[in-house]
């Protein structure tokens, strides 16, 4: 079923990739749909599942802005996206929002395990009067970070 609808043009098959050893791992790849609107129609409930929608739409961008994107895999949990152009590579947690504690940390401790220079982004719809930096990630409203 998943080849079928990847052929009929309908997901997006996105490749895990190893961050320690910068390698292309070959099971466990993760899904995105084309049209976010297929989620509301397969689904009749959609209000609890923002986040998946949040980051099925960061990797549209990330894809129409011309970068390979893969899932950041790590011994201790995932990065949402790696995205790579030649000789530039970005990463990228998508959450719906980082108001709790609780979830501010989840989501920036895979990029705080990361030891290279390379750009690192946490994208939320939560409003912020400018871009918060958390030891070097980026902290960005995903609305603007569309309009850029």
């Amino acid at each position: 079923y998943l080849q079928g609808l990847k052929d009929g043009l309908l997901i997006y098959e996105v490749d895990r990739f190893d961050v320690k050893g910068k390698a292309l791992l070959q099971r466990n790849a993760k899904y995105y749909v084309v049209d976010s609107a297929f989620r509301k129609f397969l689904l009749s409930r959609t209000d609890s599942d923002r986040g998946h929608i949040l980051e099925n739409i960061v990797y549209l961008e990330l894809v129409r802005r011309g970068y390979h994107v893969y899932v950041g895999h790590q011994q201790n949990g995932e990065i949402d996206f790696v995205a790579k152009k030649p000789h530039r590579l970005e990463y990228y947690q998508v959450s719906y929002t980082v108001m709790e504690d609780a979830t501010l940390r989840r989501e920036l401790s895979p990029l705080e395990q990361l030891d290279d220079n390379y750009p690192k982004y946490l994208l939320t719809m939560d409003v912020l009067h400018k871009t918060d930096n958390h030891n070097g990630i980026e902290q960005k409203n995903v609305l603007d970070w569309l309009l850029e």
